[in-house]
């Protein structure tokens, strides 16, 4: 069961395990220009099963990616950790703020970093990259703030070419 998860803790955030109740929040986001880089679609039905997904693969893959909750208000703001999904060369560290009002806050790069310890201390890996599409500029930019550098190209049957940014190790 997810709710067995441990969450991490932030200053600012608590990273969760995803839950049915963020599913409103995630097809806002998905179905939103905001989200033209990760796949969305302006579709509820592929907004839920891209969402299940999220789920699914905490149990096909005994970890994934946590949802951001603000400490402050509990608010829903987006997403961060490990995803490692079928067609990706290596895992990855993902991140993705659902709600606009969170961005340039520092929140997107304080969940990437709490889920990088996690992924190096508690999953043992030792070495991580982030896909990012070649025009998503704050995502680049936040690769570079969190250290991370180029390293290649990874061409995906649905996303077309993605670039790799390695992450350093802790």
């Amino acid at each position: 069961m997810l709710s067995d998860v441990a969450p991490l803790q932030t200053e600012r955030l608590i990273l969760r395990a995803p839950c049915a109740q963020d599913f409103p929040a995630f097809a806002a986001y998905f179905m939103s220009e905001r989200a033209r880089f990760t796949g969305g679609q302006p579709d509820r039905i592929l907004a839920w099963n891209r969402f299940c997904v999220t789920l699914g693969h905490w149990h096909m893959r005994g970890y994934g990616v946590f949802v951001m909750v603000r400490r402050d208000s509990g608010a829903v703001i987006g997403a961060a950790g490990p995803f490692y999904p079928e067609g990706w060369p290596e895992p990855e560290i993902a991140w993705q703020l659902w709600d606009g009002t969170a961005e340039g806050h520092g929140f997107a790069q304080e969940g990437a970093r709490a889920a990088r310890a996690h992924v190096y201390d508690d999953l043992g890996w030792t070495t991580a990259v982030s896909l990012i599409a070649p025009d998503n500029q704050r995502s680049r930019a936040l690769a570079q703030r969190l250290g991370c550098v180029p390293d290649g190209t990874h061409v995906h049957p649905h996303f077309g070419p993605l670039e790799i940014w390695r992450h350093p190790a802790v």
